[in-house]
């Protein structure tokens, strides 16, 4: 079983629900592998690993970070590579001025002061930097955030631009593109996972909300939306389940794996 988290699994404040937590251990109590899919980084998950009593394992940062939460341990990394940082970065720059970025590395978090911080990174510690610093070493995630553009509008662009350099997409609903290295997704990442327990696409059930999500679910040989969902996202999968805040996710499980 695979699920995304923000806006999935996930309510909206964040939090995991009693139902949902109570879902997930009957996965793993049943001998399934619990995958949970998600755009956060592992700095992020500690909420969730508290609520799940350190079950299951995450891909994390979109498939560049695999986290293992029953010992809170980064145990694989995918990154984007410091040359190809810098010329995404620059060809960004040039043609699209209004951007401002971030980095994720694999244990911190930096951006320019133009960038405008959301969600658990405005309450986190943080490291205000020059550009030329954000290429300094590879990095898990690179991020661009654009003050007034659509995202749909913003991830086409970027994708024009630096497609053949770095994965981009989107989650946050804000002008804000997510970019992993090139060919790195959360299907590539759950894929192998999944391989290296012996299990195939038909085996695997998954749930996601937003069009990052978009890879997994079509990978996976049953997919889920949640009501919520983007569109695109609703218009892709094999069923739609209640909203996020209706522990729809919990819902599926529980007909699964009673």
């Amino acid at each position: 079983m695979a699920t995304d988290l923000d806006g999935t699994a996930l309510r909206t404040d964040g939090t995991v629900s009693p139902r949902t937590a109570a879902a997930f251990a009957k996965v793993e109590e049943s001998g399934a592998m619990l995958v949970f899919v998600t755009g956060r980084p592992p700095r992020w998950m500690g909420s969730v690993v508290r609520a799940v009593r350190h079950r299951g394992v995450a891909i994390c940062a979109n498939g560049a970070l695999i986290y293992d939460l029953h010992t809170e341990q980064i145990v694989e990394s995918h990154l984007i590579e410091v040359e190809v940082l810098e010329e995404v970065i620059a060809q960004l720059r040039a043609n699209v001025p209004e951007l401002a970025f971030s980095v994720e590395y694999e244990g911190g978090f930096v951006h320019e002061s133009e960038y405008r911080l959301g969600g658990l990174d405005s309450k986190a510690p943080h490291e205000v930097v020059v550009t030329s610093t954000l290429s300094a070493r590879p990095c898990a995630k690179l991020l661009a955030l654009h003050p007034e553009m659509d995202p749909d509008r913003l991830h086409a662009t970027v994708h024009d631009l630096v497609g053949h350099l770095v994965t981009p997409t989107h989650s946050s609903g804000r002008g804000l593109i997510e970019m992993s290295a090139r060919g790195v997704t959360k299907a590539t990442a759950l894929a192998a996972l999944a391989a290296t327990h012996a299990i195939t696409p038909s085996q695997v059930v998954a749930f996601g909300d937003m069009p990052n999500d978009l890879p997994m679910l079509a990978w996976a040989g049953r997919s889920y939306a949640v009501a919520n969902a983007h569109p695109d996202v609703l218009a892709a999968v094999d069923d739609v389940t209640a909203a996020n805040d209706d522990d729809g996710v919990a819902r599926v499980l529980e007909g699964l794996y009673r």
